[in-house]
């Protein structure tokens, strides 16, 4: 972490990780300081690459991808795995990993069924273990709800 990053910077960016679209006035508000200093703060931390972007969070069901599998593969054909898995819309993270398996891809998709075409489509890369998500306990957590570290 920073150094030079204070409580108030912590607690701007959480206030932006509960709603990046807050508004420069309320953030001011809430860490009672004027706009042009928040806005100070705020491009700084945007230089520095801390807060690298501004999204939007979605609920996978209304979306038709309430589904969701992990795959653990092993393979040699790293590149041609990274391609295909950009190109396959039902791909949302794909992970480098250490052990038995070096790669674990999360998909999710409307149903069971696409879970199980997308097992066979990625035969041909080696082999695979699924693992088939029955609940989602904790998502999109924020990540700066602890005190800042020391």
């Amino acid at each position: 972490m920073e150094h030079w990053m204070d409580e108030t910077d912590y607690h701007i960016m959480r206030l932006l990780q509960q709603n990046a679209r807050i508004s420069i006035s309320q953030i001011s508000k809430d860490v009672l300081m004027s706009q042009p200093s928040v806005r100070e703060r705020i491009k700084r931390l945007e230089e520095k690459d801390i807060i690298s972007g501004y999204t939007a969070t979605y609920r996978h069901q209304a979306l038709g991808r309430g589904t969701t599998a992990f795959f653990l593969i092993k393979t040699e054909q790293c590149q041609a795995l990274v391609d295909f898995c950009e190109r396959t819309p039902a791909v949302t993270d794909l992970f480098r990993i250490s052990g038995e398996y070096n790669y674990m891809i999360k998909v999710q998709t409307a149903t069971i069924e696409d879970i199980a075409q997308f097992q066979d489509s990625i035969i041909k890369f080696g082999p695979s273990k699924s693992l088939i998500s029955l609940k989602n306990l904790i998502e999109n957590r924020i990540l700066l709800q602890a005190t800042i570290p020391k």
